[in-house]
């Protein structure tokens, strides 16, 4: 059984990917946890539903339309963080870059509260929990993320794996997931997935087309493969799910040679241009074709070697990084020119042949992580040669790319290219990238044309002075009668997670009294877990502010001790209880199957807690990788302290990338400090006059119609799925195929429909007799077992019979214990209930074994591949090639073809070979060699 249902991303606008797979058992597996820009939390209410079912988690591609709500669910989901999640290295290690600079850029990332959710909760609060609005969910850290992600267990490409079920999911009975590269990101993946008779493909967001970071799909053997066939492992599946969002035709030559030309153009008037990227994924193309273009520029005199080119994002220096550690992740052009550029180095009297760099070794792009450094570059005039600008984030609405277009709207040199077709969520406001996608398809306010020197056209269109609003998302503490509800809310949050975690609860309270937290403190890194018992809500409510309470020393007692700084004494005299005898915090051990957990922290020099003391609020190690040291900092040290060396990845990115200090670097930030506390979303509207030009090249990445209709017949899916692509170019592709495919099944669900698309099979489950069992002899094929058997189908209770009269004719009568075991055996099988017996499969009686051997003809099993028959050709000593369309032949006399049934055809010119048995009779020995021939039993 094999049922699916799309969660987001299904005959919609949005990009946003969610997939739910329920395979035989109650097996569910979860497919990609994509989010669109308007965060909005009511789209998974329907995966929280699911969470306690769940069996697995798979991620796709390292992008926000796949992956921007797995934080979001480990952090508010308790029992999320329980299911095994996979993934290959560079989508685990760049989808945390990402996450991290979506929760650092716009607070709307962490998510409001459901008004449902108040309203059920504030019970002395009724009258105001209707006017508390966009209450934020707490936003998690840079710690938090990096620890969320390193609970993905990675893969790697081409390897089957059978993964561990979640502590509440039934067994997954043998299910086998297998990860295959799908090209339009790094580390991205097709996921096969193995379960008894199904075979499920999950393809969404794929390119066959190589370009020049990210090899081609799998499907025809990847880089290098190029094959005429689809691999046997994506072959002929039961069910295929694919994505119908296409790509505008057109080749990756053409693609760069337009985005180049349109830039050059741009610059040589002094205008600068923008270009809203990702900050993970296709930012990574992006980069290395403007930087080799630039370099391609300089070398010949060209009008790019005078422009600055930027890429901006809050965490760049962590992608690029990244990017650089996984280049066997990549095309193997990419492979070629680092071992060059290596080979090189190595070189001692090689200057003259010395490359520019590695292929992420940026000489003309310069990186920019800081709000500061952007202010100061729209402060600045733009230079003769102009400038080109990468910045996150592709919707515009937050990211950088959103303070650039604020500041480069009202120029009409300046110019935004697009490079993907912007989504929009359903019922929300279209985003600003979408507007400006909108205008430059209207054309209202005039196109300008310009020609490429292929003789194609560029066409940009005019802003005219349109007004653009635009919106920026912000935080504000709560007051008043807000911060109570909020209070209540997390309250109760605590007590529910407290209950449904069982065995493992959230974080300990604050605000629980000392004795207990004395006996129960527990590591600090462990935020979502809780120690005790679980609070009544009335008693939450009651201590909810405790935390914020100035206590007196009377209401500390003996804990004054311990509690006050400069109180060494206290009077026992009159006292009671605990409060006789000095208190001890006593820390509850912790330990796991291999025991006692170890406290690194337990082990620091005075000298390292007092730099560990210094730096308590400075951002994950992911975020001050690439950060340059301010100069001041060996002062702060002081004497006496310890300075640590600046290791290479601490150094500023731009000086890395071989850049000088400049006014950039020394920009001061002037960003102000987000509240810490309870806040909730505020939104400020910015209206702006749009004169710049819009340009656009499909830079996406993703398979076009061609490839669609080409691959998918030869995929030959028996169920296909369409699924993350808008209703006019899913309908369109689901009647094309509907037409290639001739008896295919092909599925169009809506968003939360259940389609059933299980393997059209007769299969019935019936029981061997031991007698049977004995007799069998299993042949290996490929991994698989195989044997052929003859017997006689039995009903249940006369296959007890006749086990019994078996056994009482084999056994010896004169034993009173084996008669009486027999006897019992026969008794405890006839009285099964008639509701529930198996059918059983016993040996062919005597009389009737003859007939059956002859009705039962051997059979070879397998499939024949000319490939290993040419190469076990070539290791016995004959001369075999390929000639023709698939025709093998061997020493000039055999040729061997294979046609499209799966028939092997053999034919011979009846040449002698002289000294040896003829090739033909060596080639046949070869195939059947090659074959498991199952004889009748």
């Amino acid at each position: 059984m094999f049922t699916f249902c799309p969660l987001q991303g299904a005959l919609s606008e949005s990009t946003a990917s969610q997939s739910l797979l329920e395979l035989d058992g109650g097996v569910k597996v979860l497919v990609d946890l994509g989010w669109d820009g308007s965060f909005d939390v009511h789209k998974l209410e329907e995966l929280e539903k699911q969470i306690p079912t769940l069996s697995l988690v798979l991620l796709t591609h390292a992008t926000a339309s796949h992956l921007a709500a797995y934080v979001h669910c480990c952090k508010n989901f308790p029992l999320f963080t329980r299911i095994p999640a996979y993934a290959t290295r560079p989508v685990i290690d760049l989808g945390r870059s990402l996450t991290q600079d979506l929760y650092s850029s716009t607070p709307a990332a962490a998510t409001t509260i459901r008004q449902a959710s108040l309203s059920d909760v504030a019970y002395t609060y009724s009258q105001t929990a209707t006017a508390a609005h966009n209450l934020l969910l707490q936003s998690p850290t840079p710690d938090e993320i990096a620890r969320y992600f390193s609970l993905i267990q990675p893969l790697k490409y081409s390897q089957p794996h059978q993964p561990i079920p979640s502590p509440f999911s039934p067994p997954l009975n043998g299910l086998t997931i297998t990860a295959y590269n799908s090209g339009h990101t790094l580390g991205g993946t097709i996921w096969h997935i193995q379960h008894g008779l199904e075979s499920i493909v999950y393809a969404v967001d794929w390119n066959q087309a190589r370009e020049n970071v990210f090899a081609g799909a799998a499907w025809l053997g990847g880089a290098g493969g190029g094959g005429a066939e689809v691999i046997e492992q994506l072959r002929k599946p039961t069910a295929l799910i694919c994505s119908s969002r296409s790509a505008q035709a057109g080749g990756r030559a053409k693609r760069d040679e337009h985005l180049v030309e349109m830039i050059k153009s741009c610059v040589a008037k002094g205008g600068t241009v923008l270009i809203p990227v990702d900050s993970s994924a296709r930012v990574l193309e992006m980069s290395y074709l403007l930087e080799h273009a630039w370099r391609a520029d300089a070398s010949q005199g060209g009008t790019l070697g005078a422009a600055k080119l930027y890429l901006a994002g809050r965490s760049m220096s962590s992608t690029m990084r990244y990017a650089r550690s996984m280049l066997e992740w990549m095309d193997n052009n990419i492979v070629q020119e680092f071992e060059a550029f290596a080979e090189g180095q190595r070189r001692v009297n090689g200057s003259g042949d010395k490359k520019e760099g590695g292929p992420f070794d940026f000489k003309y792009l310069r990186l920019l992580e800081r709000k500061a450094q952007i202010s100061k570059l729209l402060s600045q005039a733009a230079e003769e040669g102009g400038r080109v600008i990468l910045a996150s984030d592709t919707s515009m609405e937050w990211g950088f790319s959103r303070d650039l277009l604020l500041g480069l709207a009202a120029d009409t040199k300046n110019l935004v290219i697009l490079t993907d077709r912007p989504s929009t969520a359903d019922d929300a406001a279209p985003s600003v990238a979408r507007t400006l996608w909108d205008w430059w398809k209207e054309r209202r306010d005039g196109v300008s044309v310009e020609q490429t020197s292929g003789g194609d056209s560029l066409e940009t269109v005019y802003g005219g002075g349109r007004e653009l609003e635009m919106k920026e998302a912000g935080r504000q503490p709560l007051e008043g009668e807000e911060l109570a509800v909020y209070q209540q809310w997390l309250a109760t949050q605590r007590q529910l997670q407290a209950t449904q975690q069982a065995g493992t609860a959230a974080e300990p309270a604050a605000d629980v009294d000392d004795a207990s937290s004395e006996s129960s403190s527990d590591s600090e890194d462990d935020d979502d877990q809780q120690q005790g018992k679980a609070l009544t809500v009335s008693a939450t409510l009651g201590q909810v502010g405790r935390k914020n309470v100035v206590l007196k020393d009377e209401d500390l007692g003996i804990n004054v001790l311990i509690k006050k700084r400069g109180v060494y004494d206290f009077d026992p005299r009159g006292k009671k209880g605990r409060e006789r005898s000095f208190p001890m915090a006593i820390r509850r051990k912790r330990a796991d199957d291999f025991g006692e957990l170890i406290r690194p922290e337990d082990y620091l020099r005075a000298e390292e807690k007092e730099e560990d003391h210094a730096d308590a609020n400075v951002d994950a190690e992911d975020d001050k990788l690439g950060k340059k040291r301010k100069w001041d900092d060996v002062a702060k040290a002081g004497p006496g302290k310890r300075v640590q060396p600046k290791q290479a990845d601490d150094v500023d990115a731009t000086s890395a990338d071989g850049f000088g200090h400049d006014e950039l670097d020394v920009a001061d930030d002037a960003e102000p400090e987000e509240p810490a506390g309870p806040s909730k979303l505020v939104y400020h509207s910015q209206t702006v006059t749009a004169n710049l030009r819009i340009g656009f090249v499909d830079f996406g990445g993703l398979h076009d119609k061609r490839s669609l209709d080409m691959l998918i017949p030869l995929i030959q899916p028996r169920k296909l799925i369409l699924v993350a692509g808008n209703r006019e170019e899913t309908t369109a592709l689901a009647a094309d195929c509907r037409a290639a495919l001739g008896g295919a099944d092909v599925f169009t669900p809506e968003i939360g429909v259940w389609v059933d698309a299980s393997v059209d099979t007769n299969a019935w489950v019936v029981k061997l007799a031991d007698p049977l069992v004995k007799k069998l002899k299993w042949q290996n094929v490929r991994g698989l077992g195989i044997v052929t058997l003859s017997g006689q189908l039995l009903a249940a209770a006369a296959a007890a019979a006749t086990s019994a009269a078996n056994e009482s004719d084999t056994h010896d009568e004169s034993s009173p214990a084996k008669r009486q075991k027999t006897e019992q055996s026969a008794a405890v099988t006839l009285a099964t209930p008639a509701s529930g017996p198996l059918p059983v499969l016993d040996v062919v009686p005597a009389n009737l074994l003859a007939a059956a051997r002859t009705a039962a003809r051997p059979l070879h099993v397998g499939d024949l591949r000319l490939a290993d028959l040419r190469r076990a050709m070539q290791s016995s000593g004959h001369a075999a090639e390929f000639r023709g369309e698939g025709t093998l032949v061997i020493d000039g006399t055999v040729s061997v073809r294979k046609t499209t049934e799966g028939r092997v055809e053999v034919e011979s010119v009846g040449i002698p070979t002289a000294g040896r048995r003829s090739t033909v009779y060596e080639v046949k020995r070869a195939i059947y060699d090659g074959l498991a021939v199952v004889a009748g039993a």
